[in-house]
């Protein structure tokens, strides 16, 4: 099936801090030439629907041509409050998160998550390093449990889901490797 009539709604979590870089955003911090941002935007630009979670540089990311959506607290909650909100923007019923700073996701990886999908649950990927759950594919109806979650004061990605019913998607080492220092990029 065509990507770009899936019923998904793609999100790029654009949202932290960026300490770890040295504060500066990592959607704009260059690997291989290009934005990181440029990077994970191209692994969901066939999907009908695409947002960039992002708690600054808005303007920057809106000029991209997608629309930007923020977490409701200004104190970078993390990944989970990206992911959060996506699900409540989503004109789609699935849901499918890639973190901005994993460039060498594989190209066809909305395919191969679609490929797994489980009705009312989630694909995760994982790694040799173990789960990677900023990149999924989630049922928007799993919102519900993310907002149970959240309310009880959970904020950690890896644990949201537990409980859903969960089928696993396997990256390599490389497929997983994060940018989230200045010695990441090399």
């Amino acid at each position: 099936m065509d990507a770009g009539i899936l019923p998904i709604t793609g999100v790029v979590l654009a949202g932290g801090a960026g300490r770890r870089m040295g504060g500066q955003d990592k959607g704009f911090v260059a690997w291989s030439g290009e934005p990181l941002i440029h990077n994970a935007l191209r692994r969901l630009a066939a999907l009908p629907q695409v947002l960039i979670s992002a708690n600054r540089s808005q303007a920057r990311y809106r000029a991209l041509g997608y629309e930007v959506v923020t977490d409701e607290a200004a104190n970078f909650a993390g990944p989970l409050a990206g992911l959060r909100v996506a699900f409540r923007h989503a004109a789609y019923p699935w849901v499918l998160s890639v973190p901005v700073d994993t460039p060498c996701l594989p190209a066809d990886l909305v395919a191969r998550l679609w490929d797994r999908r489980i009705a009312q649950g989630l694909v995760v990927a994982r790694s040799p390093s173990g789960p990677e759950p900023l990149v999924c594919l989630a049922d928007r109806r799993l919102s519900v449990r993310l907002e149970a979650y959240w309310r009880a004061g959970g904020r950690r990605a890896q644990d949201w889901f537990a409980g859903a019913d969960t089928a696993w998607f396997d990256l390599s080492a490389a497929e997983a490797a994060n940018c989230n220092a200045p010695e990441d990029l090399r």
